[in-house]
C-alpha cells in the first residue's frame, strides 16, 4: 500500500502506511521492539542518533532520547516514551519532547498465517506554529515523513523478508 497522509481541521496530520512482509511475527516484533534497529530504519540524511534507551526491548513506561536533523540544517533533541506494549500485536510511543506539537506514534503487527505479516504504523503529528505551519507541512514536511516512510518500508522488506 504505501505512505500516505490525511489532513484533518486543527493542523493535525495523520501518517498511515501499511506493508505486507514475507517473514514471522516474532522476527518482526524481535526487530521492532529494539529501539536500537531505528537506525536501520532511518535514511542517513536525518544523522539520528539514539542517546539513551536504545539498549533493551521496549516496555511500558520505557524513556528513549535521540538526536535528529530535519530540513538539512536543524538539530533537535528528541524524548520518547513507550505508552503500551502488546507483545506480537502493537506497541504505542509519543513525543514529550522534540520537533512536533504532537507526534503519537502507532505499531500494529498482524500475523496473517500465511508466511506473511501485515506492519501498519499510524502515526498523529501536529507541528507548531499552526496554522503557519501549513506552509512548512506542504514545501518540506509532508515529502520528508512519506520519505523516512518509504524507506523504512524498504529497509524492513530487506531485512526481514
Amino acid at each position: 500500500m504505501g505512505v500516505k497522509i490525511i489532513k484533518h481541521p486543527g493542523g493535525i496530520y495523520t501518517l498511515y502506511s501499511k506493508e505486507d512482509i514475507n517473514t514471522t511475527i516474532e522476527r518482526a516484533w524481535g526487530f521492532f521492539s529494539q529501539p536500537k534497529n531505528l537506525n536501520t530504519l532511518t535514511p542517513s540524511d536525518l544523522e539520528f542518533k539514539i542517546n539513551s534507551g536504545g539498549s533493551s526491548e521496549v516496555y511500558q513506561g520505557k524513556i528513549i532520547t535521540y538526536t535528529i536533523k530535519l530540513l538539512a540544517v536543524l538539530r533537535f533533541n528528541w524524548t520518547t516514551e513507550i505508552t503500551k506494549v502488546d507483545k506480537y500485536l502493537c506497541f504505542i510511543d509519543k513525543q514529550l519532547f522534540g520537533p512536533y506539537k504532537l507526534w503519537h506514534h502507532e505499531h500494529y503487527f498482524k500475523d496473517n498465517n500465511d508466511g506473511t505479516i501485515t506492519i501498519i504504523d499510524k502515526v498523529r503529528y501536529k507541528l507548531f506554529l499552526h496554522p503557519i505551519s501549513k506552509i512548512i507541512h506542504k514545501l518540506f514536511i509532508r515529502k520528508k515523513l512519506i520519505q523516512i516512510f518509504n524507506y523504512r518500508n524498504k529497509m524492513t522488506h530487506e531485512i526481514l523478508s
